[in-house]
């Protein structure tokens, strides 16, 4: 079968692309590559360099990038980006000691914790008396307390064995769910999800200056806190959650009585 025009004007170009792009080869500058050139020696193999610049350069532009693009979505999407900075500062503070503002209706609040737990819409703060649940969109400002250094956030990576690094390849799913510390480093928990690891806990829900719910939180149902107290069930709308703290037992039953006093 004679060839056809079409195909030898496709060869002639492919050779005339192949002289040219060896032509090019030969007058490019070799760059030094000396993290090649170690992993080479060591008989780890070569890898093509993910940009033209140096590793720590790579990673400070990433950062810069991750960070515009975080600001720029805030200026089209206010909500949004509130909840992405939040998420960032908090997942910058993890195991660290942080100071936040909240509304509960129109009264300022201030809370101060270790930051626990980053979800998807809540951060959990703890401290030597409670547990406290506040949702990003109660927050009004975030910060570290007046004299606690800033320290670098090495020190919150999680270590990883061989034997957890095996059992994460061939059981991610079982492993992961039995361990509180890898589901928050592989997944981004909301409240709803969250609230339910804390079930037969009692808590109190705030939901406003005025209106505050306490009792046994049992589970949620069609995303409302279901809680009990006294043999009563009380519902409350994630929605209406403005943030929520763990009880003492003195303050438990201070509760109880005040509810039954109120009932006599």
């Amino acid at each position: 079968m004679e060839e056809t025009k079409q195909d030898k004007k496709r060869k002639r170009f492919l050779e005339e692309y192949k002289k040219d792009l060896l032509k090019k080869r030969k007058q490019e500058m070799i760059k030094e590559d000396i993290i090649n050139e170690f992993n080479d020696k060591n008989g780890q193999g070569i890898t093509s360099p993910t940009t033209g610049k140096t590793t720590e350069e790579t990673r400070l532009l990433m950062e810069y990038i991750d960070r515009a693009n975080m600001f720029n979505i805030s200026n089209h999407d206010e909500t949004r980006g509130k909840t992405l900075k939040y998420r960032k500062f908090f997942k910058s503070k993890r195991n660290q000691q942080v100071e936040v503002y909240l509304k509960c209706g129109t009264k300022s609040l201030y809370k101060e914790g270790k930051v626990s737990t980053i979800g998807r819409d809540f951060v959990m703060l703890t401290n030597l008396r409670e547990r406290m649940w506040i949702p990003y969109t109660s927050i009004n400002s975030a910060n570290i307390p007046y004299g606690i250094p800033n320290y670098s956030n090495t020190h919150q990576h999680f270590i990883f064995d061989n034997n957890l690094r095996n059992k994460l390849i061939h059981q991610f799913g079982e492993t992961v769910s039995k361990r509180d510390l890898l589901k928050q480093q592989f997944f981004e928990e909301t409240l709803k999800t969250n609230l339910q690891t804390w079930s037969e806990t009692w808590a109190v829900v705030y939901i406003n200056e005025e209106m505050k719910k306490f009792g046994k939180m049992k589970g949620l149902i069609d995303n409302h806190l279901v809680m009990e107290v006294m043999g009563k069930r009380i519902e409350i709308p994630l929605l209406e959650v403005k943030y929520i703290e763990t009880m003492r037992v003195i303050s438990i039953l201070s509760e109880v009585i005040k509810g039954f006093v109120h009932e006599k």
